[in-house]
């Protein structure tokens, strides 16, 4: 029997028992789109997070305090901080070739008011060179310069998305905006001196707003560490293009060691690398996982075309005797059953990778929970799953297909 012949009677089956057949399909269909769809989702996510980490600028390495040496949280924390914008000038200062810019910063969630419109943003408290360490791009204005940085400013950078929320239709250039501190105890009007350039996506400067870190200071005597040294939450160091970071970490650890008096570091070091690696890690761990969850559903559907071959094979034990009295050997048999699964796993593959491409199409963009979801399609997961559909089927009808060959033809042409 050719490939055609065991094709053909292969389909006239499936036509044949029609709800059958597309309920044997259905399990198949489930188990490859949810594999295309999960692993997208795996992907995107993974993606989202790196995006986000490289929209913090180029070339970075963060300093923070260590979590024992910080044990609070809100404005607690900054009584505690361990790091001071003397350690950030200090770094600057020593004259690593490698190092190229270094700030120093103050965040904080506050409450941006203009007018009868506010919105919910961070506020950066940091320097002139902010904008050259995080590589911001204003859209109109200008960042803070080294004058307001001296003269302790009240005055405003405004990201992409507060600008829009703030002053929609007019120019934020010149307009006064009101920010809230200490959960509205405090409230400061600034001059919004620039707006940043839309960054997109998940970028945390959209949604920023950026104020000269003297200007805080000079207002808040508490950030001031008694020996008069301002206290800030993070100090970025951009390095040079192609700078060895693991030999520029040591460098700055070494230098802040000395300077905070201590053996063991009461600071953490890590650079962007460091962070893509770790959030790889773990979006990898995610595709996985939910690679797997989408397998066992295709296991299952492979589970469902087994049983409905050795099903096909009870009812048509007659059908199999005729054949082998008239000349078909064990091989025209199992070539007859193996074919009819294959061509359910491999219609029901087809179905499947169309349905998922086009539900990671739809759900990429789209707000799940207040998250923006981002899908990307892989070719591997594609391949994958359809191979391991085709493959499933063929598994799914060796047992059967064995099982019809060991039917003694005589018995066979009596059964009704």
């Amino acid at each position: 029997m050719s490939f055609f012949d065991a094709l053909r009677i292969a389909v006239r089956a499936i036509v044949a028992n029609r709800l059958r057949s597309l309920l044997t399909l259905l399990g198949l269909v489930i188990g490859v789109s949810s594999v295309i769809a999960l692993i997208a989702v795996g992907q995107g996510t993974q993606k989202g997070v790196s995006d986000q980490i490289r929209g913090l600028g180029t070339d970075l390495i963060f300093i923070e305090p260590s979590a024992a040496a910080t044990t609070q949280q809100g404005t607690g924390a900054l009584l505690t901080t361990t790091l001071t914008q003397a350690d950030a000038l200090a770094i600057a200062a020593n004259g690593n070739p490698a190092i190229q810019a270094v700030s120093a910063h103050i965040t904080g969630e506050t409450q941006a008011i203009a007018g009868a419109n506010n919105v919910g943003a961070e506020s950066v408290f940091t320097s002139s060179n902010y904008a050259e360490v995080r590589d911001l791009e204003i859209a109109a204005g200008s960042f803070i310069a080294p004058p307001h940085d001296n003269a302790g400013s009240l005055v405003a950078v405004l990201g992409s998305r507060v600008a829009e929320t703030l002053y929609p239709g007019i120019d934020p250039i010149g307009q006064e905006i009101r920010l809230s501190f200490l959960a509205g105890r405090v409230v400061f009007a600034f001059t919004v001196i620039g707006v940043l350039q839309e960054v997109g996506g998940a970028a945390d400067a959209d949604d920023q707003v950026f104020v000269p870190l003297t200007g805080l200071a000079n207002r808040f005597r508490f950030l001031y560490t008694p020996t008069g040294d301002l206290r800030v939450t993070q100090i970025d160091v951009q390095t040079t293009p192609g700078a060895d970071t693991s030999e520029v970490k040591q460098q700055v650890s070494d230098l802040l060691l000395f300077r905070h008096n201590r053996t063991d570091p009461d600071f953490t070091i890590e650079s962007q690398d460091d962070l893509l690696d770790a959030a790889s890690e773990v979006a990898n761990t995610l595709s996985i996982l939910l690679g797997v969850i989408g397998g066992i559903s295709l296991l299952v559907g492979g589970i469902g075309v087994m049983n409905i071959m050795l099903v096909s094979v009870t009812e048509r034990t007659r059908e199999i005797g005729i054949r082998r009295a008239v000349g078909a050997t064990a091989a025209d048999i199992v070539n007859q059953f193996v074919t009819e699964a294959l061509a359910l796993s491999v219609l029901g593959g087809i179905i499947g990778i169309v349905i998922g491409v086009v539900a990671s199409l739809l759900v990429d963009g789209q707000t799940v929970g207040e998250q923006e979801m981002t899908t990307v399609i892989q070719a591997w997961s594609i391949a994958a799953a359809f191979g391991v559909s085709a493959g499933v089927g063929l598994i799914s009808g060796i047992y059967p297909a064995w099982r019809a060959t060991v039917v003694d033809p005589i018995a066979a042409l009596r059964n009704e």
